[in-house]
């Protein structure tokens, strides 16, 4: 099946070109005219890769690549513009855009950069479904010491000896699938498996495949039968992360599997057992969804019979130093480096960020300044500019390209030039960080 590709234009003519140009690359391409229009066929089609316009009649294509990676985590957003700036392309590539182009000027580019993030897409699709048989310990794998994490760990530790279902609430980034590990390691269950999936990850009929299975000639391409995750997890547990995400049709299948223990097999037509606990997660309000139509109320009942609310860093701020102690040990072991600590300054700023990605975010954040610093200590300015943008005074301040150069130039070091793990490290485009180093003037010291 060729993949799919939303083209966001205002201007016909062009989208019209673009269309007839990334048709003959063997895409299918589906397109639209506003945000509005876009935002209607992500609910209900599969997309792999997006491609939008910044300046749209109806927004701003900047701030759709966060909504977009929001509730769609796989789709991977190329940026058009006329007016290319800096500061725009920053905060495209902060919100998670793929990369950020130029009309005209990047034409040439379009089509290898949709080829680029397409594999990027595939990749985190592939990651998506989890099996695990290694035994988590106890509850003590969960670093916090602060009042509304040990409130998590005791509902957790109450609710894990029981079969029921659990749901897990709270933002991106806050330890969901720890959670649902640790509580399935401590459960009845664990010498069976726990199989996780992203439910965000894939399309319906994708999804609907990969949960129930699928008898052979089901679909064009089904040679054999394929297993689906319920009975891999059979006797075991099933997560199901972003259950939020699940399309309203597979919510009607879901709730069998919970209220009967049964399932169909896409393409079969006998009943299949289901023996497996259900640990869902989702950072959307579900009764919100409930009442506007997107999620079965009947479902929603069925999944709150134990939710357990997850604390986002802001609201545990006490825990910041031990969460970076661990992650920077851990950085250590992994790149056999000695540790490095936090300075008290660093440490202050660390404290007072928003955290918008929480724990994820935090280690990523440890990881980047471990690198940054040549020394034993990490200082503000080893810290990302928005961190670092806090201490408003001080010989730390510096312009936004200058912290980003001075941070290209650091992954670049660290990876000896290997601009593809740079690219990694920065979560930006390969074709993103070349024209940033051409852009700082920094292309002739990494021949790689």
């Amino acid at each position: 099946m060729p993949d799919t590709i939303l083209l966001i234009d205002d201007e016909e003519q062009l989208r019209k070109l673009l269309t007839r140009v990334i048709s003959l690359e063997g895409f299918t391409v589906i397109e639209a005219n506003t945000l509005k229009a876009a935002s209607q066929i992500l609910s209900h089609q599969a997309v792999d890769a997006v491609l939008c316009d910044v300046r749209l009649p109806d927004g701003n294509g900047v701030e759709f690549v966060k909504v977009v990676k929001d509730r769609y985590p796989s789709i991977e957003i190329i940026l058009l513009t006329a007016y290319g700036n800096i500061a725009d392309g920053v905060q495209a590539i902060k919100n998670g855009a793929f990369d950020y182009i130029t009309k005209g000027d990047d034409n040439d580019r379009i089509i290898p950069l949709l080829h680029q993030a397409l594999e990027k897409s595939a990749l985190q699709k592939k990651t998506a479904v989890t099996f695990s048989n290694n035994p988590i310990s106890g509850f003590n794998i969960i670093i916090g010491d602060s009042a509304p994490v040990k409130k998590a760990i005791g509902l957790a530790k109450r609710i894990a000896a029981s079969d029921s279902t659990v749901l897990l609430l709270g933002e991106t980034g806050t330890g969901k699938e720890i959670f649902a590990n640790t509580i399935h390691y401590n459960s009845r269950r664990k010498e069976f498996p726990i199989v996780a999936i992203n439910c965000s990850a894939f399309s319906r009929e994708l999804l609907e495949g990969e949960l129930f299975g699928y008898k052979a000639g089901a679909y064009t391409g089904a040679v054999k039968d394929k297993k689906g995750l319920i009975e891999m997890a059979e006797g075991g547990t099933l997560f199901l992360d972003e259950i939020g995400e699940l399309d309203i049709l597979l919510q009607a299948k879901l709730l069998r599997v919970l209220e009967n223990g049964e399932y169909i097999k896409v393409g079969d037509t006998k009943i299949s057992k289901a023996n497996v606990r259900i640990i869902a997660a989702t950072n959307r309000n579900l009764r919100k969804e409930v009442a506007e139509g997107r999620f079965r109320e009947d479902l929603f009942y069925r999944l709150d019979v134990f939710d357990i609310e997850l604390p986002s860093l802001r609201d545990r701020t006490g825990d910041i130093p031990a969460l970076a102690g661990y992650f920077l040990e851990q950085f250590a072991i992994k790149e056999n480096r000695k540790p490095v600590i936090v300075s008290q300054t660093a440490m202050q700023l660390l404290q007072q960020y928003d955290w918008k990605g929480n724990i994820r975010e935090l280690k990523n954040t440890m990881e980047r300044a471990a690198i940054m610093t040549e020394g034993t200590e990490i200082l503000p300015e080893h810290l990302p500019f928005d961190i670092q943008k806090q201490n408003t005074s001080g010989p730390h301040e510096l312009s936004l390209a200058a912290v980003e150069k001075q941070h290209i130039l650091k992954i670049l070091q660290y990876t000896n030039g290997n601009k593809a793990k740079a690219a990694r490290l920065l979560e930006i485009g390969l074709a993103t960080l070349y024209r940033k180093m051409e852009e700082y003037t920094i292309a002739a010291h990494f021949s790689k």
